[in-house]
């Protein structure tokens, strides 16, 4: 018999540890640590994914690349940056209910539609269940195929099989090997399972999508070490409440990681958006303090998205500060550089910031537009309806440049913003735009401009 030993794995950063210990050595987080068991001695169960065993010169090029394989949706295949790479292993995650299923079943039908037959491996739904959801999405096709089944081992032979152009696992979590005694959902078998559909993949040149939830501290299927694994990660983000739905690429072997797609949640399932800019300022309030516009450049794609921000009396020991679609160190950043060069008070306020429409917003050119809209909720003036704004702060109050200003230009002038507050470097690319630069060198010009009655 076998003899079994244990090992301890985090959930949190995937780190191996040898014994139990309440606290992870390397992120030091608690109560973290699971156990594994896995055999003391055999050969290696992981067979090798190399095709060629003797190196090859970098510039060889009698491989071409392969062609990409449509997705069907624009906007899907814009984030996946062209399509889906043929042996890729790509991993599509979000939060329970959120629309992965839906997106990846309307991927599904397309490719089967266009390209050749489909296996989506359902694990955690009956056929019955399966079959009723591609009915209502209008996804049924007679090359797209469904399998539900957990077992890596029962996946794996009709993936080898050759007879598949495309495949998708839903979810990672539900697959288990029996080469693990942990149950399924576990880090071990989590790592194991990817680790074998990766070997699938690069074997048989099929695409694999691996499904994947995303927990409360918003990772997804628990450990990092998967993220590492796979060419794509892919988060899908939005309140489930709401019907719009943003697919971002965080990790991609084969494309930008810059790109974003916009989609719209319907009874019939997801539809794209292709002016995403018109949708995010179609509740947009006027003439209420706070409230800013801000044109941001997600990859090639130019988007106008409202700043929001709300500055009032605090009734507790110490103010509060939150903040969602920006990094909370910026914002704070923006108060302190409000208080020392504009001569305005928030150490005594609630401070409160959100992008409208569940965007993230990750470059500096936010800068200008957050704090204005700080400032505007501060002394309750409102910015004028068709000014736009954008820039990065400096410590010193400066406003400095920032790229792709001709792009933001023209959106802002595409939806009637006669008027860009912007710095001063970037004023000459307002040439050949219909919107008119109002140049600032300085946090309080900007202020002066924008919150002028």
């Amino acid at each position: 018999m076998t003899r079994v030993k244990s090992r301890f794995i985090c959930e949190e950063c995937g780190a191996v540890h040898p014994k139990w210990s309440g606290k992870c050595a390397e992120c030091e987080s608690w109560n973290s640590l699971v156990e594994e068991e896995l055999p003391e001695e055999g050969p290696h169960l992981r067979a090798s994914m190399a095709v060629l065993t003797e190196p090859v010169p970098v510039t060889r090029s009698d491989h071409e690349a392969p062609a990409r394989i449509s997705g069907g949706l624009e906007e899907f295949d814009r984030v996946m940056g062209g399509g889906i790479v043929p042996g890729s292993l790509t991993l599509v995650g979000g939060d329970p209910g959120i629309g992965k299923s839906t997106l990846m079943l309307q991927v599904s039908h397309h490719v089967a539609a266009k390209d050749g037959p489909v296996l989506y491996i359902s694990g955690e739904e009956s056929f019955d269940q399966a079959h009723l959801r591609a009915a209502r999405l209008k996804t049924l096709h007679d090359r797209l195929f469904l399998l539900t089944e957990t077992h890596v081992s029962a996946i794996a032979p009709h993936i080898s099989s050759g007879k598949y152009r495309f495949a998708v696992v839903d979810s990672i979590q539900s697959v288990y090997t029996s080469r693990l005694a942990a149950a399924p959902g576990s880090v071990g078998q989590v790592r194991e399972c990817a680790n074998e559909f990766m070997r699938l993949a690069k074997t048989t040149k099929i695409p694999i999508a691996l499904v994947g939830h995303v927990t409360k501290e918003g990772v997804i299927a628990g450990p990092r070490l998967l993220e590492h694994l796979v060419d794509t990660v892919l988060y899908f983000e939005g309140e489930g409440r709401q019907s719009l739905r943003v697919l971002r690429a965080v990790k991609n072997r084969f494309g930008s990681t810059n790109e974003i797609g916009v989609f719209e949640m319907h009874d019939a399932g997801l539809s794209e958006v292709r002016n995403p800019s018109a949708l995010f300022l179609n509740e947009r309030p006027i003439g209420v303090s706070g409230s800013v516009v801000f044109p941001a450049i997600e990859g090639a794609r130019p988007l106008l998205v409202e700043v929001q921000a709300l500055v009032s009396d605090t009734h507790a020991g110490s103010p509060r500060r939150t903040v969602t679609g920006i990094n909370p160190n910026r914002v704070a950043l923006l108060l302190a550089v409000l208080e020392r060069h504009a001569g305005l008070r928030f150490c005594d306020r609630d401070v409160f910031v959100n992008v409208a429409g569940g965007i993230r917003l990750d470059e500096p050119a936010a800068d200008l537009a957050a704090a204005v809209a700080l400032a505007s909720s501060l002394l309750g003036r409102p910015v004028a309806q068709d000014v736009a704004v954008f820039g990065e702060v400096g410590l010193s109050g400066e406003i400095r440049a920032v790229g792709a200003s001709r792009q933001r230009l023209r959106e802002a002038a595409k939806f009637g913003f006669a008027r860009c507050i912007l710095p001063g470097n970037c004023t000459r690319d307002a040439v050949g735009t219909d919107a008119t630069p109002e140049p600032a060198a300085k946090l309080g010009d900007a202020l002066r401009i924008a919150l002028e009655r």
